[in-house]
């Protein structure tokens, strides 16, 4: 199935009913009086998250959304039947912005989540309401006002806790497949991933993380080369960047260049990138049988780029080190999972005390 992570839409919210004009006809009864109900409000749009869905494509043939309006009052006092709300279904982790105004109008995080992005218009009023003193038969109501109509642009962000980075060729496809139960497309000539993929890494029965395969990136990706911006966002939501090098390309590159090349793009992109957890993997060591060169080359790459951060050797397609690399990875999330607990149960601790929120000082301070 072809991925889509980027429409457009167009939502129309019902109008709303408009009221009626009616008196009271009965025998015996010859000035009944204003009996004409409102009208029923108009159905309002809601998007839903939904987590059976990850693509965008069923919004490439079906663009446009209405919900029902509402019905017209009636005599007797009758109200107009309201219209029904409509709810579209979308894949978790996509946002919802205005195409009028630029404005985000939401981010649909959680399954079963729900958005409203288009109101249903209110019921006009009956001639009942316009009765008084002076005018006891009232010949006037109103009618229901419009419902809400939105240009939607909808931009699907993969929820994922890490996310492979690097140039076409580097390995990412492989090494989603080596660890974990994804089967990207891999082949034994050059090629680059047209979409990305999502695996779910299970270190043991209950720990388990989600990987991203982003599309290999190329010089210039920031302003729009190749795949472009279109899949750099996928990044942004990643708790840990795994930046895959080939150790020794092919086409006889520099690894560290490319390394730069790709920190250059997360830079134009959004600088806060640069900042998250990002651990270098020199991968396809299985290419070089000397150890000792292996091992000498990646130190190499590693003092040229004055990396501090983890760093390690991998071969994807052997699985020679991708192990180590989910299980460290585990790790890091266990300790920022706790690290997020003890801040919580912090703040509460304030709460409880009754002490303004805020920093929460130092031991000893």
């Amino acid at each position: 199935m072809k991925f889509v992570d980027e429409v457009q839409i167009r939502v129309k919210a019902g109008n709303g009913g408009n009221g009626c004009v009616s008196f009271r006809r009965e025998k015996y009864i010859p000035f009944g009086g204003p009996d004409g109900g409102d009208g029923g409000r108009g159905g309002s749009v809601w998007l839903e998250a939904d987590e059976g869905l990850n693509t965008l494509i069923d919004f490439r043939h079906q663009r446009v959304f209405k919900a029902p309006r509402g019905q017209d009052g009636m005599g007797s006092q009758m109200y107009g039947k309201g219209g029904e709300d409509m709810l579209v279904r979308v894949p978790i982790g996509t946002v919802v912005s205005n195409v009028d105004t630029d404005e985000t109008i939401g981010d649909l995080t959680t399954h079963g989540q729900r958005l409203l992005v288009a109101q249903g218009g209110k019921g006009g009023l009956g001639n009942m309401h316009f009765k008084s003193s002076t005018n006891r038969a009232p010949r006037q109501s109103t009618d229901g006002t419009p419902g809400d109509e939105r240009e939607l642009k909808m931009e699907l962000k993969l929820l994922a806790d890490v996310g492979l980075l690097g140039f076409p060729n580097a390995g990412k496809s492989t090494f989603i497949r080596a660890v974990s139960a994804a089967t990207p497309r891999v082949a034994g000539y050059p090629f680059t991933t047209l979409h990305p993929g999502l695996g779910v890494v299970r270190v043991e029965a209950d720990r388990s993380f989600v990987v991203a395969d982003i599309p290999g990136l190329i010089e210039g990706a920031a302003d729009g080369a190749g795949l472009g911006i279109q899949f750099l966002r996928h990044v942004s939501r990643t708790r840990l960047l795994l930046q895959i090098v080939d150790i020794l390309p092919m086409d006889g590159s520099d690894p560290v260049a490319q390394v730069r090349a790709i920190e250059s793009e997360l830079e134009q992109f959004d600088p806060e990138l640069l900042q998250r957890p990002r651990w270098l993997v020199l991968n396809k060591t299985d290419l070089m049988a000397d150890e000792v060169e292996r091992r000498a080359l990646a130190e190499d790459i590693v003092a040229r780029l004055e990396w501090t951060a983890p760093w390690f050797m991998i071969s994807a397609v052997a699985r020679q080190g991708t192990l180590e690399i989910c299980q460290r990875a585990q790790q890091f999330f266990d300790a920022q999972r706790e690290h997020d607990h003890e801040q919580a149960r912090s703040r509460d601790d304030v709460r409880m005390r009754g002490e303004p929120e805020g920093d929460v000082p130092e031991a000893g301070a």
